[in-house]
């Protein structure tokens, strides 16, 4: 089974969601996405990708070399720009995908994510937002991105849930006690360091992979624990 949920929410890390898209369609995965107004008004200050979510399109997401090289904020985020050395491999994958992107807009209950008759292997929300968090954990399906993961957790699927946030109230640490019971695997954006990373993108891959083990992606992005090589 190909098909994989991936939720944007509001909590900075967008660098994370977008790497995340990269790797799993270059692993030949049907990626069903949904973004939420907030997520794309982080995406817009971090990294600079204007998406509409009205009217997306793939390449707002995932822009394309000749995108790049005729817009100055997305060409610092490439290798070799101003930040791209040290900041990211995001943006440099766009062209290769064996995958598919499936975007479905975050009010759509129609979707066939929001029911557990479409079988899916496992769904993300990366970032998540506290917002998003709470809403999971207390059931309250008011977008499909909350209807999604519900379906995951009464359906026994794979949840995974990227929060990034710090430091964490009492409320928080509840909330992701609450979706553990519930089957959900939170897995903060708390980048390791034993792989000896030398730039901001091996920092990112070292989330992302361990997001792909999660799923069963299968990825050679980072030196595991107890290994001379990736």
């Amino acid at each position: 089974m190909s098909n994989l949920v991936v939720a944007l929410t509001g909590a900075s890390g967008s660098i994370y969601a977008v790497r995340l898209i990269e790797v799993l369609m270059a692993a030949g995965k049907t990626v069903h996405l949904t973004v939420s107004p907030a997520a794309a008004e982080v995406m817009r200050r971090e990294l600079g990708l204007v998406l509409d979510l009205e009217n997306f399109d793939s390449k707002q997401l995932l822009p394309t070399v000749d995108q790049i090289d005729h817009d100055e904020k997305l060409k610092v985020l490439r290798p070799g720009g101003l930040a791209g050395s040290a900041a990211s491999s995001v943006f440099s994958d766009s062209e290769i995908f064996t995958g598919r992107l499936v975007y479905h807009h975050y009010r759509d209950y129609s979707a066939g994510i929001a029911s557990g008759s479409f079988l899916t292997q496992g769904m993300v929300i990366c970032p998540c937002s506290m917002g998003t968090l709470a809403a999971v954990a207390t059931g309250q399906s008011q977008n499909l991105i909350h209807r999604a993961a519900d379906v995951h957790l009464k359906e026994r699927r794979k949840l995974v849930v990227v929060p990034r946030e710090t430091p964490l109230s009492l409320i928080a640490l509840d909330n992701m006690k609450r979706i553990t019971e519930a089957g959900a695997v939170v897995l903060p954006a708390m980048p390791g360091f034993y792989h000896d990373p030398v730039s901001i993108s091996d920092l990112v891959d070292f989330i992302v992979s361990r997001i792909c083990d999660q799923l069963g992606v299968k990825h050679e992005m980072v030196k595991r624990w107890g290994t001379a090589e990736k």
